[in-house]
Order: C-alpha cells, then structure tokens, then sequence
C-alpha cells in the first residue's frame, strides 16, 4: 500500500474523530444551557386554522318541528364535509341572546336561528355589529324576516341547504326604546290591557331589537290577544282571529315626529314603523320598504265608519301589494306612508307597543330609530 493511500485514510480517521468530538462538545453544551434554563422549548409544530365555517345552531325546543332536527343538521353537515356543528337550545330565562354569545365566543363563524320571530330577535340581538354571519331555519308561525328575505319557510331541510351553501348580506336593523310606560291611569281604554307591560324601572332605555315591524295600537293589541292554543293549531290566521275583537276599539290621538320635523298630531288606529313590509298571507303592509336602505318606513293607519272602513283598508292593502294606490282624500280606510330614520311617537292613552310579534306591554311614548347595515345574514 503506498503511503499516499495510508495518508488519505489516516486524514479521514482524524476527521472522524473531530467530528465525534465536536458532537460531543456540543450535546454536553447544549445539557449544560438547559440546566441553567437557557435554551428555548422546541418549537411546536404549525397546526393550519380549518379554512371551513364554524356554523352554530340556536334552536327553539319548544317548537314541535326542532324534535329531531338536530340529528339531520348533524347529517347534512357530515355529507357536505363540514366541521361538525355546535348546538344550543333556548330556555324560557334565556332565549337564544345568551347562547348565541357563546356560540360567538366558542369561535363560531355563522349561528343560525332555529325557531319563530322571537328566537330570531334574540339570536340577532346578540350578533349585530359582529360581522359574523346568521342564519335562519324558520319553524315559528309568522316567520316574519324569513319571508322577507324569500327563504324556504315551512321546509327546514331547505333552509338548511341555504345555510351551508347561501350567501352573506348586510341587512338594516330598527331598534325601539320606551320613553314612557303607562300607569293606571293611562290604561283607562286602551285596548288589549290584558298583557302585562315590561318593568319600567328594570327596562327604563333599553332598546329592543326588530328586524320587520314595530308597531303601536292595533297591530299590537291583536298580538297581545291572540291566543297561544289557537295559533299553534291554526298559525299566523290567529292573528286575524284575535283582531276581529277590536275592530270597534277606538282611535288613538297620536303626535307624530319624524327626523327633525316638528311633531304632527293624528287619529289613528295603527302606526307601523317597518324595515320591510311583507306579512303572512301575502299581504305588504309597507310596499316601499327595502330591508338595506338605511331608511325606516311608517304607515299610518286609520279606519272610520265601522266594518266598512276596515274592509276599505283591507282593500287598500291587498292592491298596494299588487303596486296600486289609490290617493283619493275622503277614504274611511287609509294607510298615509312617510320614511325617516328616527321616529317618535306619543299618544294620550297607554297603547300597546310590539316588535316583530313580541308584546313590549302599555306605552304612552316610543322611540325608534334605523341602524343601517349592523346586521349580516345568510340568503339564498
């Protein structure tokens, strides 16, 4: 063997050597920092954020058609690939504004409401100015934003489809605030006295949240009275059913102000203020009104002459619905329209107050205003 050859393999020994050495060196450094507490953890690996939504559902149990309807949620969500749901169920106490909350703290991206109006209101109550999304399956009896929105009412499994495959819009929010609660004397006459109004001690400036219609009067009364039985076996008809009683009620005197207009003094049966118009039965109540403009619509609403006025105004609201007016002045039945932001209302006697079908109770002075975009929902 020439001595080249044993040169190279001796170079390559001493390289051996060093290199075990120098890793050696380096592991009793390395034991030595981390005794000391020198050396920094091992990093952890990157775990990616699941692209897919997060979608929460607030359901109402005391709705016959929520019986089940988990199980198919659950179902439809493992066949389309998605993260598998969070579900939540509404109390009496609490009804959905709550666990909407922690459905939002818990990361969810969409939280859809499963129930009627009410559910609704409390599901969006606790979402507006969130930039998240919420969605609906409706399973109450006026459905009232649903229909409004055209999605699928009475058919949960295609709301449903709506949810994981529909798409977001930024909708207009009203809010009402009672200035003043009636007292005993107030009440003296007004219709639909028998729901019992909030505490105005523990409610005094608290906003209540309506997606569709607030009203004062009429609209309200009915709501108050209408029976709870009747309207699970028949539906949204008992609503019909319970103001049949008080078409003979009496007119309300009204002051009215819009915006920064001075007040106006009126007779009415009714006012609405709407952020949309559409109601069960086909019937458009405010034919102008766009649930994204930013602006509330009023209706003023009054009958005179008995059954004969009422028919006139019902009349009067079936053709508006087709897009036909009729402006002619000496009407016994009439819907006077106005848009504003910012509506203020007080009558003499306590008259019933609602928002979207929920009895508020006996108020003598409201105030609404529009909160324009502060809501995002799921439409098809």
């Amino acid at each position: 063997m020439s001595w080249t050859l044993w040169l190279a393999i001796a170079a390559l020994a001493v390289a051996v050597v060093a290199l075990v050495v120098a890793l050696g060196l380096r592991a009793q450094q390395t034991r030595q920092r981390r005794a000391h507490g020198d050396v920094p953890p091992a990093e952890e690996p990157v775990v990616e954020d699941d692209p897919r939504e997060l979608v929460a559902f607030v359901a109402n149990p005391s709705k016959p058609d929520v019986a089940g309807l988990e199980a198919v949620v659950r179902g439809a969500f493992a066949d389309a690939a998605l993260p598998d749901p969070l579900w939540f169920e509404t109390t009496v106490e609490d009804p959905g504004v709550g666990q909407t909350r922690a459905a939002l703290a818990q990361g969810a991206d969409v939280v859809v409401a499963v129930g009627g109006d009410g559910t609704v209101r409390a599901v969006a109550e606790a979402m507006v100015g969130s930039g998240r999304t919420m969605g609906l399956v409706p399973v109450g009896t006026g459905n009232l934003l649903a229909r409004n929105l055209d999605l699928p009412v009475g058919d949960a499994r295609a709301a449903l489809a709506v949810v994981i495959a529909g798409t977001d819009r930024p909708i207009d929010v009203g809010w009402v605030r009672v200035l003043r609660w009636a007292d005993a004397e107030d009440t003296a006459g007004a219709e639909g006295t028998g729901a019992v109004p909030l505490d105005p001690a523990r409610d005094a400036g608290t906003e209540h949240i309506f997606l569709v219609i607030a009203g004062l009067g009429f609209d309200a009364a009915m709501v108050a009275d209408t029976d709870d039985d009747l309207k699970a076996k028949v539906g949204w008809v008992a609503y019909f059913v319970a103001g049949i009683r008080h078409l003979h009620g009496r007119r309300m005197r009204a002051s009215l102000q819009l915006d920064d207009t001075p007040p106006v003094d009126a007779r009415l049966r009714s006012l609405l203020i709407g952020n949309c118009g559409r109601l069960p039965g086909g019937l458009t109540l405010l034919p102008d009104a766009v649930i994204d403009d930013g602006i509330l619509d009023i209706a003023a609403i009054d009958t005179r002459g008995g059954v004969v006025g009422w028919a006139q105004l019902f009349g009067e609201v079936v053709m508006q619905g087709l897009g036909v007016r009729n402006d002619l002045p000496a009407k016994i039945g009439r819907i006077d329209h106005a848009r504003a932001r910012r509506v203020r209302v007080r009558v003499e006697d306590g008259e019933q107050a609602q928002v979207d079908g929920d009895v508020l109770g006996l108020a003598v002075e409201i105030e609404s205003r529009v909160d324009p975009g502060a809501l995002v929902v799921r439409t098809a």
